[in-house]
């Protein structure tokens, strides 16, 4: 029904186009642009209505339907779904940060041939930026006298 009412509604789209386009507008031909009155119908400017312009409301009347049909059977189309995201994962809540553990080691074999030995892998501290000292305490000054 919604693949109907969709190609009609393209159809009624492009005559609307076609017809729109064809029309000439009010005083256009050559008595109006010297102040005549319309002469392309015969009871003058206010006259009765053109083919063009009764195939131009119709046309537009059938547009507006055939949109606001084509809107309720997306609605009711679409059901249950509520959301426009409706994959789209809760966020998950941030777990605590990970405790340091023991300080890493390197096996080493000494040159002289005698058994490997675990040796604790020393790292560098970590520098301070100016200013600061090495604890993560800010820096204080004595008051000046």
């Amino acid at each position: 029904m919604s693949i109907l009412l969709t190609l009609v509604h393209v159809i009624v789209c492009l005559f609307l186009i076609i017809v729109v386009l064809l029309q000439s507008g009010k005083a256009a031909d050559l008595a109006g642009a010297f102040g005549g009155m319309g002469s392309q119908t015969t009871f003058g400017p206010r006259g009765s209505a053109t083919v063009l312009s009764k195939a131009t409301t119709i046309s537009a009347a059938l547009f507006m339907l055939t949109s606001l049909f084509l809107s309720v059977l997306t609605t009711r189309s679409a059901g249950a779904s509520q959301s426009v995201l409706p994959a789209v994962k809760p966020p998950t809540t941030k777990a605590a940060p990970a405790k340091p553990g023991p300080a890493p080691t390197v096996n080493v074999t000494p040159n002289n041939g005698s058994a490997p030995q675990t040796v604790p892998l020393n790292m560098p501290a970590q520098q301070a930026p100016a200013g600061k000292p090495a604890g993560g305490q800010p820096a204080t000054t004595p008051p000046k006298k």
